[in-house]
């Protein structure tokens, strides 16, 4: 298949992988302290895993495995208010499948289902407003999550409800903006990241230009990657690049995709219909100062937690899972306690676990399999 089976083709990948060890022989890095390179998307960290990239990766390189899947620092207070709203007889609640299983103290979505609620499993936030025209005596809410990726599609919706004039048709919002935790990330003492992997799908909307400060602020080189094993090579190969140069800058490796500027109809929309302010908790790393996203005054009759109004809930993580360490890149996940006993992808225990793009579940599904390329 034209466009991605070029960017796998294995002689293409193991030459890459010689120029590479032969290029971070310059660096000021060595197998016992090496380069530190944070592959910011969930995305990334799966195709690391199903391809064995950090296996062939030279000794003085390895990735940090980032935060950057909305599904992995869904708080558990956050599903425990989903559950209260799915819970109510007239509700039918959309949410995409992979938040599903996503546990909360009070269980998942999946298992209020199984009591009786009416959830429904959606691939995009036009099937939710579907069901609201197809439903007007019930009320119908979509969980809308994620990054600044499916922010426009959210938007787009909300807009055309806006627009229909649909009533009963509502949103709970648990949309997140990646560029705050970066820096988040960056401000935190002895943080361990020499450089970034930044996601192509992210940047293919707010464009590269949104993380200059991380070079110009804190001196990182970052690099904006695909998805497929050449796209992951060539971007650790820049950031090499950058590092035996002593330089840091922001390259854009998925121009194919991402144009600088990004989307800029997309970003229109996201502005039209949110406005991004205030704290948002993060599971696993805490509250991340402006990082949270409520809509505009304009969309508030959409707001489901304003309309139903569910009790706040503030669920603490347990301390014997390494979750926030994980998403740091302070430990690997097979290094939590948890990890492959009490938490595995039958019964998961945490986030990382249930999201296929999270670390832990890829490093449980690859960890005994040969790489693919």
């Amino acid at each position: 298949m034209r466009y991605v089976d070029e960017y796998r083709a294995p002689e293409q990948v193991m030459q890459l992988i010689e120029h590479l060890k032969i290029r971070a022989t310059r660096l000021n890095y060595t197998a016992e302290k090496p380069l530190r390179i944070m592959e910011v998307c969930g995305g990334h960290t799966h195709a690391i895993f199903k391809f064995g990239l950090d296996q062939l990766l030279p000794e003085n390189i390895e990735f940090i495995h980032g935060p950057g899947c909305p599904v992995c620092v869904l708080p558990m207070g956050r599903i425990d208010s989903c559950l209260e709203i799915a819970s109510q007889p007239d509700v039918i609640f959309c949410t995409f499948g992979d938040a599903m299983r996503v546990p909360g103290k009070k269980g998942s979505l999946l298992q209020a289902r199984a009591r009786g609620a009416d959830v429904r499993i959606v691939y995009s936030p036009v099937d939710a407003l579907r069901l609201a025209v197809e439903n007007p005596a019930r009320k119908v809410v979509f969980f809308g999550l994620g990054f600044e990726t499916t922010m426009p599609a959210t938007a787009i919706t909300l807009q055309q409800a806006k627009a229909r004039n649909i009533e009963n048709f509502f949103f709970f919002c648990q949309h997140i903006t990646l560029i705050p935790t970066l820096r988040s990330l960056l401000e935190e003492p002895g943080n361990g990241i020499d450089a970034f992997l930044a996601p192509g799908h992210v940047s293919m909307v707010i464009g590269t230009e949104a993380y200059g400060f991380i070079a110009k602020d804190y001196n990182r080189p970052l690099v904006v990657a695909g998805f497929e094993p050449l796209d992951l090579l060539q971007g650790v190969t820049m950031l090499v690049e950058q590092k035996i140069a002593a330089q840091s800058t922001v390259e854009n490796q998925y121009r194919r995709v991402v144009p600088d500027a990004g989307n800029r109809l997309a970003q229109q929309a996201i502005a039209d219909v949110f406005a991004v302010k205030g704290d948002s908790e993060w599971r696993g790393l805490g509250l991340i100062a402006e990082s949270g996203v409520h809509l505009t005054p304009a969309y508030r009759s959409f707001d489901a937690e304003a309309h139903f109004r569910p009790q706040p809930q503030q669920v603490c993580d347990d301390p014997r899972a390494r979750c926030g360490e994980v998403l740091t890149g302070k430990c690997k996940p097979h290094q939590c306690p948890l990890f492959g006993n009490t938490c595995n992808p039958q019964t998961a225990f945490g986030a990382l676990m249930v999201s296929s793009e999270g670390a832990c579940a890829a490093w449980y599904q690859y960890r005994n399999q040969e790489c693919e390329v």
